[in-house]
């Protein structure tokens, strides 16, 4: 308890508090959390077996970290959750604005106040939230703002220049006892990286000329994306030499990982709204991604963010939300057609290979939709299994379908079609756990149909001449 906690440092002693390093305290913390099975980082997927042992080992080896790769690999957020591995709270010399430590003091304040109080000394807590500091870098970064400056005002109180008392202390000294990351490192002007070489190596900082020895305990983190070595900057050949590990993170390595990384990131419960979301179309979304990380039209260097697939997967949920506001209906279940509405949230997540004419990169992201849907219809269905459909639209029957049809009139369009309602049945149940509210059941039934029809007409199955046929469906 808070209360019970030692606020002087005749307490601190008595309580028998030993001093500890913060990368003593993080292997502490992570030995007994591999004894527990209890997972480093609960809320990331698809790194269990990859990523996360080698971040194990270089925080059991005591290493600072350079986590590197493409954009949308969960790296801030991977650096952001270490501190879980950090107590509850530390003791601190009251009022230090650098964490000293009561027993091992770094300032001048503090080891001054200690000379004069003793055991006296008040004692204040520090939460592990308030022992992370991140920064973005970025070219106007300074080292007054990672490292301190002369304290101008603090000057002209009567304090030489040469005093630590003078000194005004940056982001880095000021997370002392804790978990620094910096993120984009590359981005950082070669200059200012050469300014971390000595907090990396000998954890002493300089300011201005003036050698203020501050023997700081920190564990320094970045990430950083390969592109950027080339396009924006790189990292400078000694201080990658001193930085311990660097881990190596990848996108999801199985369709059905960035799923469940969609159904856990994406926003689809909607209030006021029942939603359900097919199976086949969480599929189509991550396939999508999956196929735009392997297309030569697509940057690779720059890749394709988990994020797409994030917002791909809303906007699909959002205009079914939309068709069944607009009729009045109970059920929010997404179908194909609503995949022609993930351009908006996939433009600027893809970046083209080399510049080409407005809405070319429109074009491409239909392309990879409708191969995405080929390829999940090819694991489910035979397009031979609808020969009776298929010669329906040959001898020139046709149905004509949009994104606003309500489930209803969907229904009623297509029942006529051989064979098709049965097929769809059977992949509505596969595809959603339960159907028996009877306006769900109508619903499911009509997006597996729909799908079913978009999935016979990118195989080419369907008469393309047929102008009031599926070929001229409109989405």
């Amino acid at each position: 308890m808070a209360a019970d906690r030692p606020r002087t440092l005749g307490e601190l002693k008595q309580s028998g508090h030993r001093l500890e390093s913060v990368k003593d305290e993080m292997r502490r913390t992570l030995i007994a959390m591999i004894r527990r099975n209890e997972p480093l980082f609960p809320e990331i997927l698809g790194y269990e077996e990859t990523v996360v042992p080698q971040i194990q080992n270089a925080i059991l080896s005591k290493h600072d970290m350079l986590f590197l790769g493409t954009r949308g690999q969960a790296k801030t957020r991977m650096l952001r959750q270490l501190v879980r591995l950090l107590d509850d709270a530390i003791p601190i010399v009251d009022g230090s604005e650098v964490n000293d430590h009561p027993y091992h003091p770094v300032s001048r304040e503090a080891r001054d106040k200690i000379e004069a109080m003793g055991d006296d000394t008040p004692i204040a807590w520090v939460g592990r939230d308030q022992r992370f500091q991140e920064k973005l870098a970025t070219p106007d970064v300074t080292i007054a703002d990672l490292i301190g400056e002369i304290d101008m005002i603090k000057h002209a109180e009567g304090r030489y220049l040469s005093s630590e008392l003078t000194m005004h202390f940056g982001l880095i000294p000021r997370t002392n006892r804790g978990i620094f990351c910096m993120n984009e490192l590359p981005d950082l002007s070669p200059k200012i990286q050469v300014g971390l070489f000595n907090v990396l190596e000998e954890r002493d900082v300089q300011i201005r000329g003036y050698p203020v020895r501050l023997e700081l305990d920190l564990c320094m983190v970045f990430s950083a994306n390969p592109e950027d070595y080339t396009n924006r900057g790189r990292i400078v050949t000694p201080l990658k030499d001193r930085i311990g590990s660097v881990i190596r993170t990848h996108y999801p390595l199985t369709r059905e990982i960035g799923i469940a990384i969609n159904d856990q990131n994406a926003w689809v419960d909607r209030a006021g709204a029942q939603v359900a979301v097919p199976q086949f179309v969480k599929e189509v979304v991550e396939e999508a991604a999956r196929l735009a990380r392997s297309s030569s039209h697509v940057n690779q260097a720059s890749g394709v963010s988990v994020r797409m697939s994030i917002a791909n997967l809303e906007n699909v949920v959002s205009n079914a939300e939309r068709r069944a506001l607009l009729n009045g209906e109970a059920w929010v279940v997404p179908r194909v057609g609503d995949l022609a509405h993930v351009v908006p949230s996939t433009r600027g997540k893809i970046e083209l290979t080399m510049a080409e004419d407005d809405g070319s990169e429109d074009v491409l992201i239909h392309r990879i939709v409708g191969e995405a849907i080929k390829n999940v219809f090819s694991e489910r269905f035979n397009p031979k299994e609808f020969r009776q459909a298929v010669e329906y639209f040959d001898n020139g029957g046709g149905v004509e379908l949009a994104d606003t049809l309500s489930t209803r009139e969907l229904l009623q369009r297509i029942e006529k079609i051989p064979g098709l309602l049965k097929k769809a049945e059977d992949l509505s149940r596969d595809s959603l756990p339960s159907l028996s509210d009877p306006d769900l059941h109508h619903a499911a039934l009509a997006s597996a149909a729909e799908f079913i029809l978009e999935g016979l007409h990118v195989h080419n199955r369907l008469n393309k001449n047929v102008k009031a046929g599926v070929a001229s469906y409109e989405r």
